[in-house]
């Protein structure tokens, strides 16, 4: 049972597995507790041994003549102890059961008595609602029932106004309809006699709407020649003529042929226009026309010669003077384009404005105006990668923002494990972080989701249907040092510097940056060195055929400097961790009169709270990193005890005989010791798993609780308190670490350092403290 127990503590401190290994060793251990055999039926071979004190047909007498028989007193005495022990904690368990029932209970009659109450005044309050409610209804029901005739007659006279209203609208209709011809409201005139033109051919049998609907068609059809007589004019603005049409059109004009007035009209404008624009365009070169041709030499005139050549000379400074005021705006226009949601409508665009510049080429050979314009697509390739970097640096640096606050919101926090029963450490995590993978997992996936998306955008200045994509640079120097070094290799880069400012900025307790994200950051960094970054290159190479030009980052280098981001991280991880542990430690040393202590009758509390962070944290680095290897540990390694107090030499060192060349000689003899043993680097670098990362926070705690108690002067009873304090601590961190003796060293260099401290040392028995550590 003593090693049931062992085996239920060491489990309780890992963190939960859905193994189906272990689910079914856990249900193997459960049958082997109940009796009952593969098939969940009872086994009769063991319900049947009265020997067995678990099973049914356990017989006391049997039991203890075959005790009596077969064991020696020494054997006797352990097996009492160990009864007892179980005894004692199967009566802690019930009575805490008891207790936690007992509790539930009372909690549950209190909050059926207070809803009793509750209910009881609801109802009252209910009853009251329904009498007010009752006697609303009565009342309003009187007065509907006096206002009734007057309503009628009120509905009555409401309908007669209406139908006047609408008469005098019909009455004053030709008036109004002048009064807009008059001002040339002729959208108004419309639609008041669109409004009034269904009553009016409703009731046109009767004499007095027949004459209204005469005058109204007479003065709309008057209003309809002025609309008429302004279209042909056209001497109005566009939306005028637009606006005439539109009236037109409600007045039942043909609209075939208003379609053909129209386009007529807007063809003439548009000639006229046209031959403007060009007698605008050619006033430059008629004043040119008199020097180069009225003037010209005879053809035996040497000077002829150089006629064509001025006339070049002067077209080209024409059109690179235009082409510099139009490129001005188009290189304007480029610079809004800050949005970089959708790339392709941009693309189409310099792909047209790159198609038209080369017609220049042939019209006018020599010109250079077409390389100008490739050189403005070119500036606008390069400015469209820097907005696409900013924008994954930005988005990158937003996804952390989320995580952090992912990471500060309670249902994602990581309690403390909980110490619990009599021999066991309880697995007792709070809200424990099971969506620290998918924390992980998601941050990973939207960024390299959104990488694919930007290579996605920048591919399309490559695609084979865009004219200026056949040039060198966009074949080239676009591909490898734009896209390949400027956007891929550059956003890599700032993942791994920003990573690492976490480690710079932050002060002695991490400044604000949680430690679960600076483990986050450093499982992330890891995955990049192992497979992310590979895989980020090859797409890019793949899709942009990359042809490797010097220089180009290897991808080697951009793992080696993932990988250093991802040490210094998590090295900085158990920094963090390490010194919050060490700072409870150092103020519960130094908070504290050593001397004048009472007797230690339990742990204290803070040893309890070391445990349980420490438990917190080896369930959380689990989430992300693997188990590791640790040394093989020995049979009673939860039974350990200190040389320092469980040694006959050590105690005798402490008898009442103390003399002052008793510590010179132990102090030699510990000094050479050390010597002889390996030493211990505190801030070593630690490997990419749980066992290491858990050693390097445990070595720092350790070592400041030492560091203190060598600055503290100790009493008797003081001396006993950091036995143990220091006995509980071994009973439950050597279980984290690599090596077991690494734990059990710094343990014992606390003890003998208090002990050489202490004005009074007297240490404790070994049973008491085992007793004290176990009922604590």
């Amino acid at each position: 049972m003593d090693a049931d127990i062992s085996d239920s503590a060491a489990g309780s401190v890992s963190p939960p597995d859905s193994d189906p290994a272990r689910k079914r060793r856990a249900h193997g251990m459960l049958k082997l507790y109940y009796g009952l055999n593969e098939e969940g039926k009872p086994d009769e071979k063991e319900s049947l041994d009265p020997c067995d004190i678990n099973g049914p047909h356990f017989d006391p007498e049997v039991f203890l003549n075959k005790l009596r028989k077969e064991c020696s007193l020494a054997e006797l005495m352990d097996q009492e102890s160990c009864m007892v022990k179980q005894i004692r904690a199967l009566d802690s368990d019930m009575q805490t059961l008891v207790y936690e029932n007992y509790n539930k209970f009372i909690s549950a009659t209190d909050t059926i008595r207070k809803m009793k109450n509750d209910f009881k005044k609801m109802e009252d309050e209910m009853d009251c609602l329904s009498t007010n409610m009752s006697a609303i209804t009565e009342f309003s029901a009187c007065i509907s029932g006096t206002l009734q005739d007057q309503h009628t007659q009120i509905t009555k006279l409401s309908g007669v106004h209406s139908l006047l209203r609408k008469l005098q609208f019909l009455f004053e209709l030709p008036a109004r309809l002048n009064k807009c011809l008059e001002l040339q409201a002729y959208a108004q005139a419309v639609g008041s006699h669109r409004r009034a033109r269904c009553v009016l051919q409703q009731y046109s049998h009767m004499p007095s709407f027949r004459g209204i609907q005469d005058d109204c068609h007479a003065i709309m059809d008057q209003l309809a020649q002025q609309l008429r007589q302004k279209f042909r004019d056209g001497g109005s603005s566009a939306k005028d003529l637009s606006d005439c049409v539109e009236l037109l059109l409600q007045l039942d004009e043909p609209a075939e042929e208003l379609c053909d007035k129209f386009l007529s009209h807007a063809q003439s404008r548009l000639e006229a226009d046209l031959l403007g624009l060009e007698a605008e365009l050619r006033e430059p070169l008629s004043a040119s026309v008199p020097e180069l041709f009225v003037n010209r030499p005879q053809e035996g005139d040497l000077a002829s010669k150089n006629i064509p050549q001025m006339a070049n000379g002067k077209l080209h400074s024409f059109v690179d003077a235009l082409a510099a005021r139009y490129f001005a705006l188009v290189e304007r226009r480029i610079q809004e384009e800050k949005g970089v949601g959708d790339n392709s409508l941009l693309v189409r665009a310099l792909d047209r404005f790159h198609r038209r510049l080369q017609a220049v080429s042939k019209l006018l050979p020599g010109s250079g105006v077409p390389s100008q314009g490739t050189e403005i697509v070119v500036r606008a390739a390069r400015e469209r990668i820097r907005q696409y970097l900013a924008a994954l640096q930005s988005f990158y640096l937003d996804s952390l923002t989320d995580v952090r606050q992912a990471l500060a919101a309670p249902r994602l926090s990581v309690g403390g494990a909980g110490v619990s029963g009599a021999g066991g450490l309880g697995a007792a995590v709070k809200d424990a972080a099971p969506s620290l993978p998918d924390l992980l997992a998601s941050l990973s996936g939207s960024i390299l989701n959104q990488i694919k998306s930007v290579l996605a955008s920048v591919h399309l200045f490559t695609a084979k249907d865009i004219t200026f994509s056949n040039k060198p640079y966009f074949k080239g120097e676009f591909c490898s040092e734009g896209v390949r070094e400027g956007l891929v290799v550059s956003f890599i880069k700032f993942v791994c510097q920003s990573s690492r400012q976490f480690c710079e900025s932050a002060g002695d307790r991490g400044g604000t940056t949680p430690p679960a994200l600076l483990l986050l950051l450093s499982r992330l960094c890891l995955d990049y060195e192992t497979s992310t970054i590979s895989y980020i290159l090859t797409l890019t190479d793949e899709q942009f055929l990359v042809q490797h030009h010097s220089p180009v980052t290897a991808v080697t280098a951009l793992c080696s400097e993932a990988r250093e981001a991802a040490q210094k991280l998590l090295n900085h991880y158990v920094k963090v961790q390490g010194l919050i542990i060490s700072q409870m430690l150092r103020k519960s040393v130094e908070t504290r009169d050593w001397v004048n202590t009472i007797e230690p009758r339990n742990v204290r509390a803070v040893m309890k709270r070391v445990v349980e962070d420490t438990t917190s944290i080896d369930v959380q680095v689990g989430f992300l990193y693997e188990e590791g290897v640790r040394k093989a540990h020995s049979s009673d390694s939860s039974k350990r005890t200190f040389s320092v107090y469980s040694s006959s030499r050590q105690q005798a060192r402490y008898a009442p005989s103390y003399t002052p060349s008793a510590p010179m000689d132990t102090n030699l003899l510990s000094n050479i010791h050390k010597l002889f043993s390996e030493r211990i680097d505190i801030f070593s670098p630690v490997e990419f798993n749980k066992v290491s990362v858990l050693t390097g926070i445990i070595k720092i705690s350790l070592k400041t609780f030492l560091e203190c108690v060598r600055l503290r002067t100790f009493g008797r009873y003081g001396l006993q308190q950091i036995q143990v304090d220091c006995h509980y601590l071994q009973m439950y961190l050597w279980r984290f670490v690599s090596d077991e003796n690494l734990v059990h060293f710094l343990l014992d260099e606390i003890v003998g350092s208090a002990a050489h401290r202490c004005l009074d040392p007297a240490p404790m028995e070994q049973s008491v403290i085992e007793v004290i550590c176990e009922r604590g």
